[in-house]
């Protein structure tokens, strides 16, 4: 795989509306938890903070941590996409990633999901600011970043 052409103005994007959703975390991790169990009900059982309840619980600090590292790993994979033309996650994190998201049951299709709760996410955050040019710019380093997850579950696998 040779180098990844994620533009700066691309980076600009996914920088700039994380900013905009960050200014509101608990709103927005709630929505994002609740897109994915519109989406997929099942999943409900992949999540510790979940399996229990009957609804997204409200000022989960789990739930809060889990829809923050999925925006902020996105948002800095952007950044190493543009800087570098690749993901770099310390092994480290990629190998815990890997194992934990293995571990939960997680397979390919539930990244597609988190994909999608994650774009609806920012629909919901930017109004007006969301288009088809952020929607890309996110879609690209959410697929690079759950490749590199992805690959590192199949490694602890074999």
């Amino acid at each position: 795989m040779g180098e990844i052409e994620f533009t700066v103005k691309q980076e600009a994007l996914v920088k700039e509306s994380w900013e905009i959703l960050k200014q509101d975390i608990p709103k927005y991790s709630l929505h994002f938890f609740s897109q994915i169990l519109e989406i997929a009900p099942a999943a409900k059982g992949l999540f510790s903070f979940l399996r229990d309840s009957d609804e997204v619980p409200h000022n989960n600090p789990k739930l809060k941590a889990h829809a923050v590292k999925v925006f902020k790993m996105t948002c800095e994979t952007a950044i190493q996409l543009r800087e570098k033309g690749k993901v770099v996650v310390a092994d480290t994190t990629l190998q815990y990633l890997g194992s934990i998201h293995r571990k939960s049951g997680v397979i390919d299709p539930h990244f597609e999901v988190v994909k999608e709760a994650l774009l609806r996410t920012l629909k919901e955050g930017l109004g007006e600011k969301y288009n088809e040019e952020v929607e890309g710019a996110w879609s690209e380093a959410y697929d690079h970043l759950a490749i590199a997850i992805k690959t590192e579950m199949k490694q602890e696998e074999s």
